[in-house]
């Protein structure tokens, strides 16, 4: 189905992924005002902002099944009402558990829209290149987006209170309602994709349980009984769901899509550039503030070659698809983020300019094995399946983050703990993270102050190199694993337009 005015379907299908995609980071800078106004506990703190994302990764699934089920363009107009309003909600929180609630209805909205974005842009685009070129805008809005949320935090707070980083959202929803009400053409429904109640709540419990493990290994406490547990549980209900997925004749998720090369290669890229973009991101935040000293603002502009370089890659990865294939973008993208990242770290002395342009590649490489991941993915998967297809694959996005958050952030977290335990005389506060040797400071001499200081930001630096370090192998693995498993498939993809 040709359809004329495409280019602002996705204008309109990518200002609602930027809004679902900035929500998972926009609070990084806001945390610290907001918690402090809404006098938040530890706990309520933490589930602020685990909430939105639990609660996404729990519902794409079903999400997807409904978007195919009933249609892609109400599932939009439905999840962007819900997310108005939940908004709004936010912004005008009374205390944490209102803030907490508001959140999660926010997710609920985001997990209706996300499978709608991808669907409706691979029915609006039947030419092979042009979706190449679309889906590699709407990637590049995916992986640049969530870099973007601390800076756009950071400058609202500048100015504004803490809300309005909720309150911003309701204009740009109203707006894509409108256009997507009037331009958007209806999808056909597909009634034979049936609602399984059962197997949508164990798929909810499987990957909640999955990232809540994830994020305890992350998290200072680190209970071993909450991770194996949420192991435990994860593998024991999504053991459950693919089998009664298999059982079925019209299933919520047809696995033996992923028997498709590019599909499974796609998702494992997927997930992969997730991870190391969202733990590079979080690892290069916190040095900017804790160990050369930046402002919240300042840090999140310093972090702006991360969302500019993601940005810039889509669209040129998306034209490269269409010329080269899916598998040689994938693999070449995460060559050159390797790379780069690898630059980084043996060049430490090089200055803040160079560091720009290492970080802009790396995440352009990362932005451009993303869009090469959707292409490959949404190209192979049947049309009356694209509702599916795109919430498997945002799964995918949301678990990598959370693994790139507990796997990068908790082994930081580790090796400074190892290096300060070293160190004769350094508080207990101290040996556990470097925000504590900063408290710590403050009630010392200038002296042994100064040289606690020194030692920490010393054994952070040390760290934060480390990760980076593995950040750039497992990159570089993927780069070469990618390249062998697609090394027999034809280029250019050829992209199915039906």
């Amino acid at each position: 189905m040709y359809t004329p005015n495409r280019w602002i379907v996705l204008a309109i299908a990518s200002s609602a992924l930027l809004l679902v995609v900035i929500d998972m980071t926009v609070l990084y800078t806001a945390l610290p005002t907001l918690t402090h106004d809404l006098n938040a506990t530890a706990s309520q703190k933490l589930w602020i902002v685990n909430a939105y994302a639990l609660v996404v990764a729990g519902l794409l699934p079903t999400a997807g099944a409904l978007s195919d089920r009933y249609g892609h363009k109400p599932m939009l107009l439905a999840g962007l009402a819900i997310f108005g309003v939940a908004s709004i909600f936010a912004a005008f929180a009374p205390d944490a558990g209102s803030l907490i609630a508001a959140r999660a209805a926010l997710a609920v909205g985001a997990a209706v829209m996300m499978p709608t974005t991808l669907s409706i842009i691979r029915i609006a685009f039947t030419d092979e290149r042009e979706r190449a070129m679309a889906i590699g805008v709407w990637a590049s809005i995916a992986s640049g987006g969530a870099a973007l949320g601390p800076v756009v935090g950071g400058a609202l707070l500048s100015w504004f209170w803490w809300g309005s980083v909720f309150l911003i959202n309701a204009p740009i929803v109203m707006l894509a309602l409108a256009g997507g009400a009037w331009l958007i053409a209806p999808s056909r429904p597909n009634p034979a994709r049936r609602i399984d109640l059962i197997g949508s709540a164990l798929a909810m419990a499987g990957v909640i349980a999955l990232a809540v493990a994830i994020k305890e290994i992350g998290s200072g406490a680190r209970s071993l009984p909450v991770v194996l547990g949420g192991f435990a549980i994860s593998g024991a209900t999504l053991t459950l769901f693919v089998r009664r997925q298999q059982g079925m004749a019209v299933p919520m998720i047809d696995f033996r899509m992923f028997r498709k090369p590019a599909i499974a290669m796609g998702m494992l890229v997927a997930l992969l550039t997730s991870v190391a973009m969202i733990g590079v991101e979080l690892v290069y935040s916190q040095r900017l503030q804790l160990v050369l000293g930046l402002s919240p603002l300042e840090a999140a502009l310093s972090i702006l070659p991360l969302p500019l370089g993601a940005l810039a890659a889509g669209p040129l990865a998306g034209m490269l698809v269409g010329r080269v294939g899916a598998p040689r973008v994938m693999w070449t993208g995460m060559a050159v983020a390797g790379a780069a990242l690898t630059l980084f770290i043996v060049a430490p002395a090089q200055g803040q300019l160079t560091h720009a342009l290492l970080l802009a590649a790396a995440s352009g490489g990362l932005g451009g094995a993303m869009t090469a991941a959707s292409a490959a993915i949404m190209g192979n998967a049947p049309a009356d399946h694209s509702g599916m297809a795109a919430s498997v694959e945002e799964v995918s996005y949301e678990l990598g983050g959370a693994i790139g958050v507990a796997a990068i952030g908790g082994a930081l977290s580790g090796l400074y703990s190892s290096a300060m335990g070293a160190v004769a005389g350094a508080p207990a506060a101290a040996r556990d993270s470097i925000d504590g040797a900063l408290r710590a400071a403050g009630q010392m001499s200038p002296d042994m102050a100064a040289t606690l200081l020194s030692e920490a930001r010393l054994a952070f630096d040390n760290s934060f190199y480390a990760v980076l370090g593995m950040a750039a192998a497992l990159v570089l693995a993927t780069a070469v694993l990618v390249r062998v498993a697609t090394r027999h498939m034809p280029a250019p993809a050829r992209v199915r337009a039906g």
